[in-house]
């Protein structure tokens, strides 16, 4: 059940149907980054793709000795402009392949358009969304209402419907459904999805070998998660620096050199980073000393590297170690970058009182911690803000709870009125008032629980404790305890369920995403798809609880 695996093998299938000859990948604005995601452009460069167009391109050239294979978003714009495309056909055939359901009369739209008989094939190839691993995938979705309403975008509802309705057909699967109760968002979602799949029911005739169900939750009902700071690597990266498309924007970092202020963080194209997506921090610094070590033996090198600032002037200092491994340059680079701010802004003394909120550990000690850190200068902006807005969530309605005074520090540290209103509007977007389930019931408690990371010097030992409440979902579920009042079903309830396909309305984090392959290890029987609008770090998630 892998949804990258799925959008590789449409690809595949895409290029060979095309035949042997020169090929041209003629894209929409969802489905370039899709492929780029998907493929190495040197890996389709060994298929014969020599050139990739946006058919939104008016001044592409005409190539007649081309085949052109058309992967696009069934939509009215992309239709309009595949019909004017026809007309004048630049290449010399075509291959199209749509990522989702196309309409009768689009077809016939086209068809019409066809005077030149240069099609030779449309076919619906279900990969309406973006894979980010073989368990994950999102849309890229960052805003999902509009500004003066907390209900769905109709765009963005029609988007999400058809993206699930996509994912079940690449994977071939009938489910079940249930939705988070307190969730309009969900409750519609859910809707949109059974009404497509109503209407094309002929598509969903697999045979069944289990129940799989389709589980739909809001981001609103864990509002901790994506206001905590990350330790394992492709969540602090996310966290800390940020990744878009499988790119890294390093162009800020200081001394950052022109060949590295960008750089692909991909697992398909980079195996160091894939068996190094959740490893902690501290044994990214030893993996990558370890191949530093190796080139050293190499070169006779006698340079002590006990640190990563050590590391990163071995890089610098021997511009021939970036060909023996241009990979782990990178690496260096991003964990030079990644350590500099942990120790310029104090993280893993903020990550600590984070870690101890989350299990609502003692409210006058918390108290004390927050008041410390929001006067110490080395704590940034974004950090404060993180602070207060988990003391106002995890401690709501308890006895002495009183954000007001970390808000005046707030404002005495010049956090603009706005970021100071954050606080407000975070009870107003995930609250006891607004949030469904039980985030910090009997049943999600977990115990304080230290982990060290042991690795390099430069790299401190720190512990974490929290545990995404996905997974308490999760857990309820498969031992048959998870509240029909709370989650109801929708479309009958089965006696035993399969495979489960989650998808969260507002966003999804990198912890939760490491949470969930943990789960697929310990839960063969009941494995997990994970999928979401977007995937959140910090920023991100702020600028979506701003609106509320």
């Amino acid at each position: 059940m892998s949804v990258l695996t799925a959008i590789k093998l449409y690809i595949n299938k895409m290029i060979d149907n095309c035949g042997k000859g020169m090929k041209v990948f003629l894209l929409g604005k969802d489905t370039l980054p899709l492929v780029s995601i998907t493929y190495a452009q040197s890996d389709l460069l060994k298929k014969e793709v020599y050139l990739f167009e946006r058919i939104d391109n008016s001044a592409r050239e005409s190539m007649k000795h081309m085949r052109c294979i058309v992967f696009l978003r069934p939509t009215p714009e992309n239709i309009q402009h595949l019909c004017a495309e026809l007309k004048n056909p630049r290449y010399g055939n075509y291959h199209i392949f749509f990522s989702n359901i196309i309409a009768k009369p689009d077809i016939l739209k086209l068809a019409n358009a066809d005077e030149h008989e240069c099609v030779k094939e449309i076919q619906e190839f279900y990969a309406d969304y973006i894979p980010l691993l073989d368990h994950v995938y999102n849309l890229n979705i960052k805003k999902i209402s509009s500004a003066v309403s907390t209900s769905w975008d109709r765009s963005c509802l029609k988007r999400s419907a058809d993206s699930l309705i996509s994912v079940l057909l690449a994977l071939r699967k009938y489910p079940v459904m249930r939705f988070s109760a307190k969730s309009e968002l969900a409750r519609n979602l859910v809707n949109s999805t059974y009404d497509i799949m109503k209407e094309h029911s002929h598509l969903f005739e697999f045979r069944r070998s289990d129940t799989p169900l389709l589980l739909v939750l809001d981001r609103r009902d864990d509002p901790i998660t994506p206001l905590l700071n990350q330790w394992t690597y492709q969540a602090m990266v996310h966290e800390l620096l940020g990744i878009e498309n499988n790119r890294v924007d390093l162009s800020e970092v200081p001394g950052i050199s022109k060949d590295m202020r960008e750089v692909i963080m991909s697992p398909e194209q980079d195996s160091f980073f894939k068996d190094s997506l959740y490893s902690d921090f501290g044994e990214i610094g030893i993996k990558i000393k370890d191949l530093v070590d190796k080139f050293q033996k190499q070169q006779h090198s006698t340079a002590a590297i006990e640190s990563i600032t050590d590391m990163k002037k071995f890089v610098d200092n021997y511009p021939q170690f970036k060909k023996f491994s241009g990979t782990v340059s990178k690496h260096v680079a991003i964990v030079g970058e990644l350590s500099r701010i942990v120790q310029d802004y104090n993280l893993l003394e903020v990550s600590e009182t984070e870690q101890q909120m989350t299990t609502q550990a003692s409210h006058s000690e918390v108290q004390q911690k927050i008041s410390s850190l929001l006067r110490n200068p080395k704590v940034r902006e974004m950090e404060i803000i993180r602070l207060v807005l988990l003391y106002c969530i995890c401690y709501e309605g308890q006895s002495g709870h009183n954000p007001r005074q970390f808000i005046e520090t707030m404002r005495n540290r010049g956090i603009s009125e706005a970021k100071c209103k954050l606080a407000t509007s975070i009870m107003n977007y995930g609250g006891k008032a607004v949030r469904g389930g039980q985030l910090f019931g009997e049943e999600t408690k977990i115990a304080m629980t230290k982990k060290y990371f042991k690795g390099l010097q430069g790299v401190e030992n720190i512990y974490t404790q929290h545990k995404p409440y996905m997974i308490d979902i999760l857990q309820q579920l498969q031992l048959g305890r998870l509240k029909e009042t709370d989650f109801p079903w929708h479309g009958g309830s089965p006696q035993r369920i399969g495979e489960i396909i989650v998808f969260v309305v507002g966003g999804i984090t990198y912890e939760e995403i490491k949470s969930v392959h943990e789960w697929n290890i310990s839960n063969p029987g009941n494995k997990v798809v994970l999928g979401s609008t977007c995937v959140h770090n910090c920023r991100s998630f702020l600028e979506a609880v701003s609106s509320h």
